[in-house]
């Protein structure tokens, strides 16, 4: 039997960039495809920071339902933003190869970063990080879109303002005004495109397999496995990013304070053959290191 695959997606520019990249890989395989935009609460509510929206997987949450309910197939997602549970009847189906995980700094001059300046993003983990490093700093929140973003900062008085490289780099949207933040640990599964199926679609599963990466689906296990374990869902600032070379897997991880003022890292190789529960581990050790108390002030702060 060969079906029309209804690929579902958000209705955001990039959302339609990703969603567009797996439609041709489908189509050059020989499937039929269907795109199928939905706007997500997410989306919608662009006046609340996303940390007191109270629930984890606000970009993924009106997808789900709609696989549920039978109206799409499979849903494509950034997979940072996807929960490390999913939901009962949903699977991952493939991870595709991660693009630029990096975090950069889009600015209109770097003289700010020597006296006091004022950063704009809606990440607790790059706002956590940048405070680290640049405690005299003020950072604003900034929410919307990729376009809505640039804008903003074009709009404001504000310095600079931190965006995930993949987007623009995929929307050829990066400015020239740029820089990388090589120090910057990214969020897990940063710069990775997920697809998600229903648990008893055989059909999609077996056509989502061509498309999976091995590598980025090790790497990504890993990360998430940390964050999970961590129970920071996409809330706590919490980094994380693993590689793989001439069979070691590395992996750096990192816990922070909102404020940036109290930090447990992790910086750690293993082959990969020993990679099963790697990122449970590492999590274990930051949580013994201090994580544990510093997990349980960020859930009162940010419940408050």
């Amino acid at each position: 039997m060969n079906k029309v695959i209804r690929i579902g997606t958000r209705d955001s520019e990039l959302a339609l960039w990703q969603a567009n990249d797996v439609k041709k890989k489908l189509d050059k395989l020989g499937h039929s495809t269907q795109l199928i935009p939905v706007k997500s609460d997410g989306d919608l509510e662009l006046d609340q920071p996303l940390y007191t929206m109270g629930i984890t997987g606000i970009f993924t949450k009106t997808l789900d339902v709609a696989m549920l309910a039978d109206k799409i197939d499979i849903a494509v997602h950034s997979m940072k933003d996807v929960p490390t549970i999913l939901p009962k009847g949903i699977v991952q189906g493939a991870v595709m190869k991660r693009a630029n995980h990096k975090d950069i700094l889009v600015h209109k001059g770097l003289d700010f970063l020597n006296a006091e300046g004022i950063i704009a993003t809606g990440s607790l983990r790059r706002k956590a990080q940048w405070l680290q490093r640049y405690p005299l700093h003020e950072v604003v929140d900034l929410r919307g879109n990729v376009n809505t973003r640039l804008k903003k900062l074009d709009d404001n008085s504000w310095d600079a303002a931190i965006f995930a490289a993949a987007g623009l780099e995929r929307l050829n949207k990066l400015p020239e005004n740029h820089i990388e933040l090589q120090w910057m640990v990214p969020a897990p599964a940063q710069g990775v495109m997920m697809i998600a199926a229903k648990k008893e679609d055989q059909f999609c599963i077996e056509a989502l397999a061509s498309l999976n990466h091995e590598t980025t689906e090790i790497c990504t296990q890993v990360e998430r496995e940390f964050l999970k374990e961590l129970e920071g869902g996409c809330t706590a600032p919490i980094g994380a990013l693993a590689t793989i070379e001439n069979n070691l897997l590395h992996f750096k991880g990192i816990l922070l304070s909102i404020d940036g003022r109290r930090t447990v890292s992790i910086d750690k190789k293993i082959r990969l053959a020993d990679a099963i529960g790697f990122g449970i581990a590492c999590a274990q050790e930051v949580l013994f290191d201090g994580g544990k108390e510093l997990m349980r002030d960020i859930k009162i702060q940010i419940n408050q």
